[in-house]
This record gives structure tokens, sequence and C-alpha cells, in this order.
């Protein structure tokens, strides 16, 4: 079904991205979410509270005012906690992840589906690539050893360059919403408009070319694109953004008192490389064999499990078993 219109769909093809308003139903789709992850921040609360590491259980307060007191006290953003992928090295049998039946049901969600087919077909896979980023305003959150936070603004990048070389031909699609309104001040989406024209960009390792708010991360060189293009894309809840694999994006830093709470979905055609094989993604829509489609939440959390048994044996320390993406710093643009 084509839910987006010819016009949103030539924009998408233009620009490189869309923004579609109102798309998903707060209350049917967000809302479940929001209410299932208010658990996981409770389960979370407990373990911190039962180690000594925060003093109050904060039971009191909202989910993003806990969530922030939790941040201070215990000098963690606990980003895994809540992730609903697993990390690429040293995972171990009880490395947390979240991926819960609410978490399916928005990757499932009929009008997301059907505005994901209106850009890549009917034979949708879930791409495995996907996160849900809770993320503390930025005088809360712990700073690493440049002095920057470690979660803050997103960097410079492209979704192709996170993947392998094995993705170079999959049409990959960015699916981004945010679960409460995104504003500017509390740091949304950032795209670089038809940038997706220039073709796969150089992606640097350990970069420092682009100022201190980006020190020491895998980014893309400012001199290879014009950053003075880029574009926020505040939210409100219900909003999608549909973005291509080459858009050229990052996001600004939470200056709010809130959180900003965002899922990063990814879908491709069935039978495309996902560039990231060694995890679990699944049919989330067929017209062609509709047998063939996950129905069921639980056997999703099970798929993961697996996974973490099975890569908590490799890429262990200096082992690299498997690789996030195709980058070394040699290039030449990285000098």
């Amino acid at each position: 079904m084509s839910i987006l219109t010819n016009e949103q769909v030539k924009y998408f093809e233009r620009e490189g991205y869309v923004l579609v308003r109102n798309l998903l139903d707060p209350e049917k789709v967000l809302d479940p979410l929001i209410r299932e992850y208010e658990l996981v921040l409770d389960q979370l609360a407990t373990t911190l509270h039962n180690k000594g590491e925060i003093s109050s259980l904060s039971e009191e307060l909202d989910f993003s005012d806990r969530m922030i007191e939790i941040v201070k006290e215990s000098g963690n953003c606990h980003a895994q906690y809540f992730d609903m992928h697993l990390p690429i090295k040293d995972c171990t049998p009880s490395t947390p992840f979240w991926t819960g039946p609410a978490v399916f049901n928005v990757l499932t969600s009929d009008n997301l589906l059907d505005a994901v087919e209106s850009l890549i077909g009917s034979e949708i896979y879930s791409n495995p690539i996907q996160h849900v980023r809770i993320k503390p305003p930025e005088r809360f959150v712990p700073k690493n050893k440049y002095g920057e936070p470690i979660l803050g603004r997103t960097i410079w990048h492209q979704d192709h360059g996170v993947t392998t070389v094995e993705a170079d031909k999959t049409q990959m699609l960015t699916v981004w919403m945010s679960l409460q309104n995104a504003t500017v001040e509390k740091g949304p989406l950032l795209v670089v408009p038809r940038s997706h024209k220039t073709g796969l960009l150089t992606h640097c390792p350990n970069y420092f070319g682009n100022g201190l708010a980006t020190a020491g991360q895998t980014q893309i060189p400012e001199k290879l694109f014009d950053a003075e293009k880029s574009l926020p894309l505040p939210t409100k809840r219900g909003d999608v953004i549909f973005m291509h694999k080459q858009t050229v994006h990052g996001s600004l830093p939470n200056l709010s008192n809130e959180v900003r709470w965002s899922l990063d979905l990814r879908y491709n055609p069935i039978g495309q490389a996902t560039g990231r094989s060694i995890f679990p993604g699944f049919v989330a829509r067929s017209r062609v064999a509709p047998k063939s489609v996950l129905r069921d939440a639980e056997e999703w959390n099970n798929m993961w499990l697996r996974t973490r048994k099975k890569i908590s044996l490799m890429n262990q320390g200096e082992e690299d078993a498997f690789r996030r993406t195709r980058w070394d710093g040699g290039q030449l643009e990285c000098a």
C-alpha cells in the first residue's frame, strides 16, 4: 500500500529525506512503548539501588526526570540497557539490551510499513542496525577523555558509512522518530539536503578536523560536503523522518531540561545484505510470501538472546572476527 503521496516520494528522491507529519498514532503506537520503557527504567533503578550506585529509586518522577537523576548520580548514561542492538566488541552473556513487544509493535506498525513500502517496495526486511537513543541534557552527561559528553550530539555520517561493504548495493532506508516532541533545543536530527547525490563519502576514525565538539570520533570531514547547508528537523510525536542511506546527517546537542528520546530504525528489500549479518533481522512484510512474515514478538526477542550467546564467544579483546565498518583511517581525506 502506498501511503506517501507522489510529491513526498519525489521529495525524498530529490532531497534525500522526507518528513511525514502525523504518520503514527501517538496514543496507540508510541504510548505503549513509553510505558514499556518505564518498566525497563524501573528495573535499572532497582539494580543500581541494590548495588549502592544510586541513593534513591526516584519513583515519584516521570521518565525524563528520573532518567536524568540516575545519570547524574551514577555517572553513567546506561545507553546499552535500553538499546535494541548489541555491541560489536566485548559482548558478554549478560550484556543488557531491550527487544520488548512494544518495540516490535512499532517496527511492524502498519502505517509505518505502508510508508516504507512507498519507498522500497512491498518486500520489506527489518534491518538489525537500529537503536533507541535516550539522550539526557548534555550538561548532565558524563564526559569522555576529550572533555565532551559521552552521549551528546551525533557527528556527521551517512548510514551507508556504518555498514560493511556487503551492503553497498542494498537499498537501505533509515526511519527516525521521536517519542516526544523534539524541538531544536532538544537536539533533533540535522540533515544536509541533496548530499545523497555525492555517493558514499569517506568516514575518518579518531578525526579531530571538524572542531572540538566532535573530537576523536569516526565522522565525515566537513571539507567533503557543505555543512553550511545543514537543516534541523524538529518533530512532534507521530512524525516520522525517512532518509536515504547516503544522506549526510547528525544531530544538534540537547540543550533542554528533558531527555531527547528517539528511535533510529532501518529497513531494506528482502534478500539484500543488511551490512551487519551477525545480527538478526526479520521479514516485516511480504506480499509475495506472507507466511514468511515474523509476527511473534517473543521469537524476535529470542533471536537476539541466541545472538548474544553466540557473539559473547567472539570479538573479545583484540579479536576482530567481524567488523562494524570498513574504515581504517588510512584514506587521504583523513589527513
